[in-house]
Parts: C-alpha cells; sequence; structure tokens
C-alpha cells in the first residue's frame, strides 16, 4: 500500500480503449437466515473465514436464485415493469412517498407509502446511461452520457456524428405531477453526464447546483461550440480536467445553463496501481492462447508487456480502411489481414498511451465519476478516477481543492461518503468498472475495498479497508458501489450496494477497525456465465433500506436487533424522516429528543462498558418510569436523571455519550419533546 498527496492510478481513457481492445467475454426463491458472521475488520478475516461464510455457494436464478440474510429482513422485491426489465437499473433518488429508481430505459418512479408492497407510479422511456436520476423540490434531474440520448427522449438514437438531437448532459423534469413528469430542459455538456450530484447553498435559496460528472470523450465543437480537447495546462478553456457546473433558477428551471467548468486537478501526478489479479492475468491468457487458435489477433500491451486479443470494434475498421487504401470492395482478403497483423503493434502502441510513470503529471483525460457534497459542512468529497479529492464547496460554483490522496492498491476511486461529523471519508474502489468478479478467493482484500480516512485539518489520514468478508463466484460481478449512511445516533453505520455481492451493513465508528453486522445475498444471475446483476445503489430512507437491483427490480428491507444493533437504535433512526434524499448530496442528520434516542444511548453505554451494569440497570428504570409519567412528573423525573447523568459522565470512558444522553434528557423535559 501506498499513499500519495497528489498520486494517480492509471488513465481511465486508457483504460476505456483498452477495454475496446480487449475481446469481450463476457417469482419463488429460497431464503434462509444466517448466523451473525463473529466480528472481525477487513484486514482480520482469513479466507478460511471467507469460504464459511453463508453467502458462498448460493444457487444461481434470475427471480428464482437462493437468497441469505443476516441481520436483515427483506421485506419485498418489486420486478422491474415491462419495457424496463432486463435493461439495466441504476441510481435511486427519493421525494415524498416516492422512490425515483434510474433505468437506462428511463426513470421508474415507484411508490413506497408501504415500504413491503411497492406500487408502480410510472415508467417513462428516455433512453440513455446511465440515467442517474436525483431531486430538488419539484425537479427531478437524469444524467445522460451515451450517444443514443435524444432530447426529446425518443428511442432510435442519433446516427449523424454530429447532431443538435443528441442529448449528452443533465435533463431537468418537472414533476410537480409526479405521475406525469415533463422535460422542462436539456443541459448540454461537452463530456455528457455519467453521474451527477445536486448542491444547495445555504446562502442561495433561488437556485440550486448541479456538479457534472462526464467520463466520455469530448464531444465535436460541430455538436457543441464551446467544447475542446485542448491541454489542459496550456489552455483554460480546455474541457479536460473539469467540473460543468449547471445553476438551475428555481422559478425558471428551463433557464438552467451551465454556469462555469471548474478545474480541480491541477498539479496532480500519478501513481502505479495493482494491475490484474493473478485469476486475471490467468483468463487473459486463455483469452490469447483461444484468439491465437482460431486466427485471431493478438499483440501485446504497451503498458504491461503482456499478450492481449485485439477486438473486433478494432480490427474491423481497420481491416476496412486497407481494401480501401488498396481501391478494392468487399470483404477483406487473407492478404488483407496478413497486412494488418504485420502493423497491429504499431497501432496498438499508437492508441495506448505509455506506462504510468509515479509521479508524471495526471493524464489529460482526467475527470471525476462522482462527487459527494456536504453542504452543511462545506465540503465535498471527489472520486476522481485515480484520486479521491477532498474540495471546499462554500462557493459552490467555485469548488476548491484542499487535498488529493491516491493509492496503490485503488484502480478507480469512484464514490464518496462523510460520516455524519464531516470528521471522516469513504472512498470506495470500483475495480474492474463493475462488470466484473472482483470478489474472488484469490482476490486481494484490500482490492475492490473501501478506504477509510479521518479528516485532520483539511487533510485526509488513511485509517483501514473495508471489503465484504465474503467470497463470489467468477460469475458475479462483485466489487464496491453506492451507499448511504444509516442514521444509528452516535453511530457511523452504512449500508452499501457490491453488485452481485449483495448489500452489507457496517460500522466504521472505529475508523481503523470496520465491521459488518448485517448482509442480505442471491445467488448468481447465472451460474454458467457471467451476467450483470445484483444491487446498484441502496440507500436508507425514512426506516428503510432500498436496493435498486440491476437485472431484477426494486428490493426493499429492514434491520431487525442484533448483538450488534438495539431495538432501541433501529427505533431512533426511524425518527428520522426526510422530505427528499440524494445520497450524493448528504444532508446533516439530526435526531429529535424522544425515548428512544435516550435508550440507544444508553444502550451503547451497556455495549462499550462506559457505565458500570448497576448504572444502566437505573439509568433504563428512571427512562421506563418517566416516559410512564406525564406533566410535572414526567418533567421531575427527568431532571433527577439529567443532574445524575453530570456525575456518571466524569468517571465514564465516554463521556461525550454519556453528554448526548444528558442533553436528550434535557430536550425530552422541554413542552415541544416527544
Amino acid at each position: 500500500m501506498s499513499f500519495f498527496p497528489s498520486s494517480h492510478a492509471r488513465p481511465h481513457q486508457a483504460r476505456r480503449v483498452a477495454v475496446a481492445l480487449l475481446a469481450a467475454t463476457a417469482a419463488c426463491s429460497t431464503a434462509r437466515t444466517a448466523p451473525a458472521p463473529t466480528p472481525a475488520p477487513t484486514g482480520g478475516v482469513t479466507l478460511e473465514q471467507r469460504m464459511a461464510d453463508p453467502r458462498v455457494g448460493l444457487r444461481a436464478g434470475l427471480h428464482d436464485a437462493a437468497e441469505v440474510t443476516s441481520n436483515l429482513r427483506v421485506v419485498a422485491k418489486a420486478v422491474s415493469p415491462q419495457g424496463f426489465a432486463g435493461i439495466t437499473n441504476s441510481d435511486l433518488a427519493f421525494t415524498g412517498n416516492y422512490v425515483i429508481q434510474g433505468n437506462y430505459n428511463g426513470p421508474v418512479i415507484w411508490d413506497i407509502s408501504n415500504p413491503a408492497d411497492p406500487k408502480l407510479v410510472v415508467a417513462l422511456e428516455c433512453p440513455a446511461s446511465q440515467n442517474d436520476v436525483s431531486v430538488y423540490r419539484n425537479l427531478m434531474f437524469m444524467s445522460a452520457e451515451a450517444n443514443n440520448g435524444r432530447v426529446d427522449c425518443k428511442p432510435g438514437g442519433v446516427p449523424s456524428p454530429a447532431s443538435p438531437d443528441r442529448m449528452r448532459g443533465v435533463r431537468v423534469f418537472d414533476i410537480s405531477d409526479i405521475r406525469n413528469p415533463k422535460l422542462v430542459a436539456n443541459v448540454q455538456t461537452c463530456r455528457g453526464s455519467h453521474t451527477h450530484t445536486v448542491v444547495e447553498s445555504p446562502a442561495d435559496k433561488d437556485n440550486v447546483y448541479i456538479y457534472v460528472s462526464g467520463s466520455a470523450g469530448v464531444r465535436p465543437s460541430a455538436e457543441l461550440a464551446r467544447c475542446s480537447t485542448d491541454d489542459p495546462t496550456q489552455n483554460e478553456s480546455s474541457s479536460l480536467w473539469r467540473i460543468e457546473i449547471i445553476k438551475v433558477p428555481l422559478a425558471n428551471p428551463a433557464g438552467a445553463a451551465v454556469v462555469n467548468r471548474a478545474n480541480i486537478f491541477t498539479g496532480l501526478t500519478r501513481v502505479n496501481s495493482h494491475g490484474l489479479s493473478e485469476a486475471d492475468k490467468e483468463a487473459a491468457a486463455a483469452q490469447v492462447a483461444e484468439a491465437r487458435a482460431r486466427g485471431g489477433f493478438v499483440a501485446r500491451n504497451p503498458n504491461t508487456g503482456a499478450d492481449m486479443v485485439v477486438g473486433f470494434n478494432i480490427v474491423r475498421p481497420q481491416l476496412d480502411s486497407i481494401v480501401k487504401a488498396r481501391g478494392g470492395t468487399g470483404a477483406p482478403t487473407a492478404a488483407d489481414s496478413a497486412a494488418l497483423r504485420d502493423n497491429l503493434q504499431a497501432i496498438v502502441n499508437r492508441v495506448m498511451t505509455a506506462p504510468v510513470v509515479n509521479g508524471a503529471p495526471i493524464a489529460p483525460g482526467r475527470q471525476c465519476h462522482d462527487i459527494t457534497v456536504y453542504p452543511a459542512r462545506g465540503l465535498a468529497g471527489g472520486a476522481c478516477e485515480g484520486h479521491g479529492l477532498l474540495l471546499d464547496i462554500s462557493d459552490p460554483v467555485n469548488p476548491r481543492r484542499l487535498d488529493a490522496v491516491a493509492d496503490s492498491n485503488f484502480a478507480y476511486w469512484h464514490s464518496a461518503t462523510f460520516n455524519n461529523d464531516g470528521t471522516k471519508i469513504l472512498f470506495s474502489d470500483e475495480w474492474g468498472g463493475g462488470g466484473g468478479p472482483k470478489c474472488r478467493a484469490g482476490d486481494q482484500m484490500e482490492w475492490g475495498s473501501d478506504a477509510i480516512f479521518t479528516i485532520e485539518n483539511g487533510k485526509m489520514k488513511f485509517q483501514s479497508y473495508y471489503k465484504i468478508p465474503t467470497v463470489q463466484t467468477d460469475k458475479e460481478n462483485c466489487v464496491a458501489h453506492n451507499g448511504s449512511l444509516i442514521p444509528i445516533p452516535g453511530r457511523d453505520v452504512m449500508v452499501q450496494s457490491w453488485y452481485q455481492g449483495g448489500i452489507s451493513v457496517f460500522d466504521w465508528t472505529d475508523a481503523a477497525h470496520p465491521q459488518e453486522i448485517a448482509f442480505f445475498d442471491r445467488g448468481p444471475v447465472d451460474g454458467s456465465r457471467m451476467v450483470s446483476g445484483g444491487s446498484w445503489s441502496v440507500y436508507w430512507y425514512n426506516g428503510a433500506i432500498v436496493s435498486s437491483e440491476i437485472a431484477r427490480g426494486l428490493d426493499v428491507a429492514e434491520l431487525v436487533p442484533s448483538q450488534y444493533l438495539t431495538q432501541n437504535e433501529i427505533d431512533a433512526a426511524k425518527t428520522v424522516r426526510w422530505n427528499y434524499l440524494n445520497a450524493q448530496g448528504q444532508p446533516r442528520i439530526e435526531w429529535p429528543a424522544s425515548f428512544s434516542l435516550a435508550k440507544a444511548y444508553t444502550d451503547q453505554l451497556e455495549r462499550n462498558r462506559c457505565l458500570s451494569a448497576a448504572r444502566v440497570s437505573a439509568v433504563r428504570r428512571e427512562l421506563e418510569a418517566a416516559e410512564r409519567a406525564s406533566g410535572a412528573a414526567r418533567g421531575q423525573a427527568l431532571q433527577k436523571l439529567a443532574t445524575e447523568l453530570e456525575g456518571d459522565a466524569r468517571g465514564s470512558c465516554d463521556a461525550p455519550k454519556v453528554e448526548m444522553l444528558r442533553k436528550t434528557v434535557n430536550d425530552l423535559m422541554r413542552p415541544v419533546a416527544m
């Protein structure tokens, strides 16, 4: 492991080219509840423990796969509607009693008033990828990056290489009538919108801002005039190294427009990443051998020195150009193929970048994959392909980089999550791009994991990794992906998607020792071949854990008490209610005063043994008595307990937690308290 304050993994653009060069490989269910595994930090889990995990060996199936849960209860499994089933489900956003699910064919809106029985509201055809969604008041925003997106949302794509009909950017919908979303604006951006982040400014109530993360190639200027592929170190108008920032006037959302293209990458340098695992090397070697046996095209990867298969999407246009150059027509001849073989290595060397050199400037194609903002703290976490960035967003139009880290164990910095205090940040590594099996027995636990940092004086300090402590098959795409905090008071608890690795709930209060406390997993979509599936994103919203299942639909789960989590902690979490949620726009969690909250803190003091057993019992008795009482009697009981807790804090190993309990007891004495 190595960390660098201004370093980099490897060029995403080069990886996209490499992927293009490589040949592609590409109802009723059985469920069981597993005993909770012995808690252990990721670094302390042995392969033997991982292999013994109940998630190993689950039967495959689309809607009849075997399932296993631990400390969760799955309450609903809604199947994607016709026309959207079999098409990739993507990210989630929440408004009121609704969840909006992105899908590559358009947004799907569900009513989750009853989380155990989601009802389809509308599925709006509007093809593009990734169609990630977010909301603000009566507005819905949706990302479009692929070339098939149209400004009118119609299917069919746009055949012309440059066309005013193509949509690559952020769409704005009016969802005042949730059953009938109205497209009001298409904001075009130079690299499309792979993801986007809604940014609320405490100082600006008239507008909302959108940070656009576009990872596609720069559009031709013939299609969008302001776009440029110039060297970003030489031309400030270049479209490279930029976050495109959209301003949305709330009184006139149709007037949404790009107002800045912020450069947060200047000065960053590279660091080598870990490269292929042993299993991936073996698979690549097998592909090369197979290609040679059938007369395919093979070349040496200039970045790694290993042979690789050159895909048909590269070979075909090269052969066509050879035929055209000799004035021929029709299919290429054997001589044409021989000519290509003679020149193939030189072509590959030109297309692929030179090997990454530690300390060299980052590639011009660098971009953020995702940005999570925490407006209440004026901070953002940029997961920017080869770096994790900490940003100051106190001026949302002009974000400023505070710190940057890179890690040789990380292949692709993908997403970020702050803890509620804003004193820690977690970054995920989407090693393999989400389409590969990266939770196999031989895969290192540091690869495709989460990296947890503390934030100290505006700088990030590495603490640990977290990866699901289990083993998945080579037919299951599995790597760290999207998640959110669960508002367990006094703790940093998160639920996270792992594609076909399922969903994992883990506690990272102790940043150096994260522990899994609950999970839900299915068997592979298909046990005979790799078929994409699993949880794209999973978020906690008003008591429910909602997961966007790529291949199946929408899952809803709830926490159940366990040795790691009490009913009081779950009940206290459920007192946190939001009118809307974009997980990449983290709200500050605030707990209303309740007896559940006081009991939750008491449970935690018992768990960490920072109050004696006798005092814990006494506090519980007094809370129960106060809850049964009313009026003056309740106030007197609570006042007595608050006074006692002042003394308890002085002798406790967790005085801050005792103070949280005392404050809650004091708040319960107020007339507005529950």
